[in-house]
């Protein structure tokens, strides 16, 4: 199954983090180290908090189709196994774009994704995927 968002020119996800952080850009592949509980540090070795956008399930099923290729399902059975093992801890999802906002503006090391129409000042752009 092919799962797209509506098609704008306009839309992108963007891959956020903190206004203040020293992050300027990351890679594909960071990315996916990150956001799949590889790592839990930036590449510069600071340690990252990841805030999974719940706040709406097609940007979830966009992020990760562009991040590793994989549907929601096989993301959180991905996760579930990890869990069970207990080598990691699944990102804290945040179903609510402005709790979303507050969190990754008071929190250094945050990061997430969002669509480009909810980038916030509190939030710095270091990767773009083009939908």
């Amino acid at each position: 199954m092919i799962f797209t968002l509506p098609a704008k020119s306009e839309d992108a996800l963007w891959v956020v983090v903190n206004a203040d952080s020293g992050i300027e850009s990351l890679t594909h592949n960071e990315l996916v180290d990150i956001f799949m509980g590889r790592y839990r540090t930036f590449p510069d070795g600071r340690s990252v908090t990841v805030y999974e956008n719940a706040s709406d399930q097609q940007v979830r099923e966009a992020f990760y189709r562009s991040l590793v290729n994989r549907n929601l399902a096989q993301v959180n059975a991905y996760w579930a196994r990890l869990q069970f093992s207990g080598r990691v801890r699944q990102p804290e999802e945040i179903r609510n774009l402005e709790s979303l906002s507050e969190r990754i503006g008071s929190t250094p090391s945050a990061i997430s994704f969002v669509r480009s129409s909810d980038v916030t000042d509190k939030m710095k752009v270091v990767h773009r995927f083009d939908l």
